[in-house]
């Protein structure tokens, strides 16, 4: 384990990349021997990285969410999505709390609560009391809409879309988008 400060690391924007970059960082904490929590917030179904990372032992992966809120055909009721993030949040603060990780992610957490399934203060709490050497990573879009979060943090990347296939109706590819 480290003694030196963790980091609050947030990748959002409009653009492609935010949970890949945050996957390499997890990726990369797991090869120096390192534990590793991932949260998704959102996603529930089958991902190339949810495979990847489950035969490193010291990497824990969860998915906690009841998938896309209010779109893609969304079929739960809002407080199916709300009682998800609530409990995704609750083991979030467990995780980290625990100091036993050197890296936690917190997978899409920002559209959560910028699409209000989530209160932005209990996260902002959590990010302020982490015991100082656990590195956060949060993702999602528009994170300049949660009060205070660019101001805390200690890194933030803003995913730009200059061109993608689905301007052209190519929709996610498998291994490359999920």
């Amino acid at each position: 384990m480290s003694n030196e400060p963790g980091l609050i690391i947030v990748y959002t924007g409009e653009g492609k990349g935010k949970t890949t970059a945050a996957m390499g960082a997890a990726l990369r904490v797991a090869g120096y021997d390192k534990k590793v929590c991932i949260i998704q917030f959102v996603k529930v179904w089958f991902t190339g990285e949810l495979k990847g990372f489950e035969s490193l032992p010291n990497v824990e992966f969860i998915q906690a969410g009841k998938g896309f809120y209010k779109i893609m055909n969304d079929r739960q009721a809002p407080e199916e999505h709300k009682k998800a993030a609530n409990a995704a949040l609750e083991l979030a603060t467990e995780k980290i709390m625990s100091n036993k990780y050197d890296l936690v992610v917190l997978d899409e957490i920002v559209g959560t609560v910028v699409g209000d399934l989530l209160p932005a203060e209990p996260v902002m709490e959590l990010l302020k009391k982490k015991p100082e050497r656990v590195d956060v990573i949060l993702t999602g879009r528009h994170a300049d809409k949660v009060s205070g979060l660019i101001e805390l943090a200690d890194t933030v990347t803003e995913m730009k879309k200059i061109k993608h296939p689905y301007d052209d109706g190519i929709l996610a590819k498998e291994g490359i988008d999920f």
